[in-house]
């Protein structure tokens, strides 16, 4: 996975699913649950590539962050609870997809803290 295109394809390959752009800024698309309206995904060019904020697990963002160099603390989210994921080719797809899965598991659960 290396462009938009593809990253909200494959977001909208989970289960009720749709992509809003609610900014002006139109650099930023969200991928958010229909029935909570949740995002799980936040979608964007920054530098050369696209960039993705995913949701992850207590204990397993650093996991991420020390494997991955190309898996970073969130641009412009809360850094204990949200990755960034640089679209740069050098993070193998199924750990992109894994991550993508998960953070939709983790919006998608009804909890009024998250």
């Amino acid at each position: 996975m290396k462009t938009r295109e593809e990253a909200i394809n494959y977001c909208l390959k989970l289960e009720n699913t749709y992509e809003d752009y609610p900014f002006s800024d139109k650099n930023w698309t969200l991928m958010r649950h229909k029935e909570n309206k949740k995002v799980f995904a936040w979608i964007f060019k920054r530098g050369d590539h696209i960039w993705i904020n995913l949701k992850c697990e207590n204990g397993w963002l650093d996991f991420y962050r020390q494997n991955y160099p190309s898996i970073v603390p969130a641009f412009h989210l809360n850094k204990e609870h949200w990755n960034s994921i640089i679209l740069d080719g050098t993070i193998p797809g199924e750990v992109i997809y894994d991550l993508v899965r998960r953070s939709y598991n983790l919006a998608k659960q009804k909890n009024k803290l998250s």
